[in-house]
């Protein structure tokens, strides 16, 4: 992946690495499910270290945190 050094990943890309749309990811935000950090525009970005690790843990079950 090119953007493997990036620190963030917006919803579209923790989307495609979870294989969820974007809007289970921004409701697993407000739900206090994942971290997330606002940009001055107002979008969501999430930690990478926080989804690799969720990766590193992940069951057959596709909710970080059930």
């Amino acid at each position: 992946m090119l953007q493997a050094h990036r620190a963030l990943l917006t919803a579209g890309e923790v989307a495609q690495i979870f294989r969820v749309g974007p809007q289970t990811v921004r409701r697993w935000a407000q739900a206090g499910k994942l971290s997330t950090l606002r940009t001055l525009g107002g979008h969501r970005r999430y930690y990478r270290h926080e989804i690799e690790a969720l990766l590193r843990d992940e069951s057959t079950d596709h909710d970080p945190h059930p």
